[in-house]
């Protein structure tokens, strides 16, 4: 295949070429690319082998290695390689055969010979190309793609989508969280399967036969090989069919559906007052270092971590319930005012954290050279703070956000055992003492999706507080 730059056309259509170039530069796109395009293969290859043969890239190639074997340059070379494989094995006093000094000297003269070519050639601009590269010169011809489009219309769409780096951002983030929930759905079972615990004797009492074991393990599919019931808890999954449970032949995903929420909201409204909270504490803390406000905050948010949550949900429900009642003393979905309790008692620990991580980012973005600038050029102080000091430290703090998000919904489950609430925390712990496989996992999993879905917005926020962030993802 020869391609000169000479007879190159002076416009091409090179948007799906220059997409399909970038991505090719990643090696997690080589499979998918080809997947998605597998049917349109068979005929470029066809035409990729028939221009091949027909090119003088090979002709030209042979005449000009000629060329050096008839003017005795490769046989100067293999004797220069031969004179030094000869000085080397006698600098380090090693006996090497004269027939493996020629061999060597051979082979080394060849591949000189070869290099030497392909810089002639390359000077005299004539290529060889690979089919890699073939095939992404003929997405530059119009006529090629509308020919192709229906039959590789998946490929296109995906040259389409990242060809915006900001959207190529997000569906990688999605294809990452979907690795990680069948990640974490095949480790939590994989744990489930090798534990001690026997679903069928825990349900069916100490007293069942043989004969019960065997039916209840038939019955739920306990008595089929690793492999296959792992394929039918994750076929599950995303089929959003997860069967029933062991106890109580309950609906999973009707279970989820009803007690998911309700954490669900729980951590939300915790994590929203723990960020009102914390956040302008934590300024005010930095703004202010070593001051009485600094020293009052930081030991009101010590404390906050100090103190056991479930502890924490006893005094309040002593106090603020049966002595004071101010609010009830269990969850009620009817009634709001039994959710404020359960939000202050998990958001207190996720407030002080919070807190915490605030005034040491902006302890640290407050000295930066540019705050000094911005300082310098006349700007108050509040200014200063606001579009500056705070945009800069927000990155540390949305990370610890995330990660404490994924905590709350995970640690919910004794904030809700205190306060009754039938949530998928105290849902999963009441399931994982049978073990009841299918709504432990489900529930599992799904708080995997959440954290997933936090964490691709948190990715998100990244780039849109930082401006490098995005900058690297456009020069990418």
């Amino acid at each position: 295949m020869v391609t000169s730059k000479n007879h190159l056309k002076p416009e091409k259509f090179i948007f799906f070429s220059t997409v399909y170039q970038k991505l090719m530069h990643q090696k997690p796109y080589h499979l998918l690319l080809f997947l998605f395009s597998i049917l349109v293969h068979p005929f470029t290859y066809f035409i990729y082998r028939k221009r091949k043969l027909s090119n003088t890239y090979d002709q030209a190639f042979a005449l000009r290695s000629q060329y050096y074997i008839d003017h005795g340059l490769v046989a100067q070379w293999q004797k220069e390689f031969e004179q030094q494989e000869i000085a080397k094995a006698t600098f380090f006093k090693e006996a090497v055969l004269e027939s493996q000094i020629q061999l060597t000297a051979k082979h080394l003269a060849q591949r000189k010979l070869q290099q030497q070519v392909d810089q002639d050639l390359q000077k005299e601009d004539i290529q060889q190309l690979s089919y890699v590269q073939f095939f992404n010169q003929q997405l530059t011809n119009k006529r090629f793609v509308a020919l192709t489009f229906l039959p590789a219309v998946l490929f296109y769409v995906v040259l389409i989508l990242f060809a915006n780096p900001f959207l190529q951002f997000i569906i990688e983030r999605i294809l990452q969280s979907f690795i990680v929930i069948v990640g974490v759905a095949t480790l939590v079972f994989t744990i489930l399967y090798l534990s001690p615990f026997d679903p069928a004797r825990n349900l069916l009492g100490v007293e069942a036969t043989p004969v019960q074991i065997e039916n209840f393990n038939r019955i739920h599919g306990l008595d089929q090989p690793y492999l296959s019931q792992l394929w039918n808890a994750l076929s599950g999954l995303f089929t959003f069919d997860l069967g029933t449970s062991f106890a109580g032949k309950e609906d999973i995903t009707h279970s989820i559906a009803t007690k998911f929420p309700v954490t669900l909201e729980i951590a939300v409204l915790s994590l929203l007052m723990a960020i009102a909270i914390a956040i302008p504490v934590g300024i005010i803390s930095a703004v202010r270092p070593n001051s009485y406000l600094d020293y009052t905050f930081m030991f009101i948010a010590l404390i906050g971590l100090s103190i056991p949550s479930f502890w924490q949900g006893l005094i309040f429900i002593l106090t603020f319930a049966l002595k004071l009642q101010w609010f009830p003393a269990t969850y009620n979905p009817h009634n709001w005012l039994s959710l404020i309790m359960p939000i202050v008692v998990l958001g207190t620990s996720i407030t002080a954290s919070i807190a915490r991580m605030t005034r040491s980012s902006m302890l640290e973005v407050i000295h930066e050279d540019y705050i000094i600038t911005a300082k310098a050029k006349g700007l108050n102080e509040f200014k200063v703070i606001s579009k500056h000091a705070i945009r800069n430290a927000m990155i540390p703090i949305i990370t610890v956000i995330g990660l404490l998000f994924g905590g709350m919904l995970g640690g919910a489950s004794v904030t809700e055992k205190v306060f009754n609430i039938s949530g998928i925390g105290s849902y999963i712990v009441d399931k994982q003492f049978i073990p009841d496989i299918p709504a432990i996992l489900g529930g599992v999993v799904y708080i995997a999706i959440t954290i997933s879905i936090v964490n691709l917005f948190i990715d998100i926020m990244y780039a849109f507080f930082d401006p490098r962030i995005r900058s690297k993802m456009k020069k990418s």
